[in-house]
């Protein structure tokens, strides 16, 4: 195991000075000069080259990328060009509300998707399936932004039971943290259920219908053993995939829930740095989602051999 994940680190390594080259690129591949583009249509000679001395973009390209490299070493992902603060330090200020999004969402579908799926599984072709199939398909269909919005009239402004945006930092109390991040999650979580429950159903049936299955059945077993011990554990392999791969399409994708609820998380970060053209902001946050998805998928396949003892590394 030890010598896998340091393989695994290792592999890493290429990855990360492959992402690290193409964020360094971006500001370079984009179109125009972006000094002038950070600069504006009313800015005078003096500030693009005053832009273009502080971005080192008067410096030959190899230099650029060494000094760039180094600083990202000593964890130096460079300053806002707007607000000047350090883009480590907006990151830290925003990565709260955006993994508190995420893990809040993927525990809740967690939670309801296992269980319905192994119920449409269990009673494949009867009423309970096809009802939680149709729930899949529906949650699959309805936009994230206008079930957002659903949740806010219902539950914000109908029955008055939870705030209609904003978001509270868990330091500052459990209960209003959880009154503000429940409407984001829940509208995140149903299509997060439905996805989910999909892949449990499936993997749970192609094991139902397994040898082994059918024999510890012909003991004796009661069904609940049977699902729970003898069947999930088993198709737990390709669940476990789909919820590594929906928490790194979570942690980057939750831009319109945040825009919806008014969650200043990194997706908010993203989208102002992009229409600002704040390169040093959008470099840092692509750097950081990369390393991300790294630690997720190094976490998943840990987590098979947990799930699978004949998986073994």
């Amino acid at each position: 195991m030890y010598a896998y994940l340091a393989r695994r680190l290792l592999a890493a390594i290429p990855v990360i000075l492959v992402v690290a080259l193409f964020v360094f690129l971006l500001l370079h591949l984009s179109p125009g000069d972006p000094a002038a583009i950070i600069a504006g249509d009313m800015a005078s000679g003096e500030d693009i080259a005053r832009i273009r001395a502080r971005l080192g973009l008067d410096r030959p390209l190899p230099e650029q990328f060494l000094e760039w490299s180094w600083a990202l070493v000593r964890g130096d992902l460079g300053s806002s060009i707007f607000s000047n603060l350090p883009v480590s330090r907006l990151i830290a200020q925003r990565i709260e509300p955006t993994l508190a999004l995420t893990f809040m969402t993927m525990a809740i579908a967690i939670v309801v998707a296992v269980p319905i799926g192994v119920l449409a599984a269990w009673k494949a072709g009867r009423w309970p399936d096809r009802l939680v199939m149709g729930f899949a398909v529906l949650g699959f269909s309805v936009p994230v932004f206008a079930l957002g919005y659903f949740l806010i009239w219902v539950f914000a402004v109908r029955l008055e039971w939870l705030p209609v945006q904003g978001y509270t930092p868990i330091a500052q109390g459990l209960v209003p943290f959880l009154r503000n991040i429940a409407l984001p999650s829940l509208g995140l979580g149903i299509v997060y259920v439905a996805l989910i429950a999909r892949m449990t159903r499936a993997s749970m049936i192609e094991v139902l219908s397994q040898d082994y299955i059918r024999t510890a059945k012909a003991k004796g077993l009661s069904q609940l053993p049977v699902l729970l011990i003898h069947a999930l554990k088993p198709a737990s392999v390709p669940i476990v995939t789909t919820i590594g791969i929906g928490v790194a399409l979570l942690l980057g994708g939750v831009v319109v829930t945040e825009s919806v609820f008014n969650i200043p998380g990194l997706g908010r970060l993203t989208v102002d740095a992009i229409l600002r053209r704040d390169y040093p902001v959008i470099q840092g946050v692509i750097l950081v989602f990369a390393v991300l998805y790294l630690v997720i998928n190094l976490i998943v396949d840990l987590i098979y051999t947990v799930v699978d003892p004949r998986i073994r590394y």
